[in-house]
């Protein structure tokens, strides 16, 4: 019965996630699995990948064979460096502990590179938010000075207009006073 490690499609249109399954090849893709050893989520950045590193490895020593992208994740989370690691302990290249003093500074190597991934998206969101913020004060502090030229324009307006009869009330306060007389 050959057996192959590979994704089983769920969620909703356009929005999918994966199981990390390992199933009969000849199964309906998804269709009845062996067992579940994880899970993948593309849909955040970066993608979310939840893996049982102990049945990966011990199925992929069985002999399961990837599909393509269930490889791609098992090196991403380096469970094919550890099969290759153990391989060379098999043959005798170097010892047990020397293999996972390698595979722990691989680890503490991806961690970094993952979080220094997490820390630049992280901050391009800051510097662009800092941005937009920045950029909207400026279109604020013009429209507040068109404003402020607009007012003062109109209460120049609004006091020209009250000096004006206020010139004219003497004049015809002093006509009133020689029709009178």
């Amino acid at each position: 019965m050959p057996v192959k490690m590979r994704l089983q499609r769920h969620g909703r249109k356009r929005y999918a996630y994966y199981h990390i399954v390992i199933a009969d090849s000849r199964a309906p893709r998804d269709g009845r699995n062996i067992e579940r050893i994880g899970s993948y989520n593309p849909n955040t950045n970066p993608a979310t990948i939840d893996l049982d590193f102990d049945k990966a490895l011990t199925w992929l020593k069985n002999g399961a064979q990837p599909t393509d992208t269930v490889r791609a994740i098992l090196s991403y989370k380096g469970v094919l460096y550890k099969k290759h690691l153990l391989g060379g302990v098999a043959k005798g290249a170097f010892t047990e502990e020397e293999a996972e003093k390698k595979f722990a500074a691989w680890v503490a190597e991806k961690e970094a590179k993952i979080q220094a991934k997490k820390d630049k998206l992280a901050g391009d969101s800051v510097a662009s938010k800092k941005q937009r913020l920045e950029s909207e004060a400026k279109v604020n502090a013009t429209r507040a000075e068109a404003i402020a030229k607009r007012n003062a324009e109109l209460a120049a307006q609004a006091a020209a207009a009250t000096e004006e009869p206020a010139a004219e009330e003497p004049a015809a306060e002093a006509a009133s006073e020689e029709a009178e007389a």
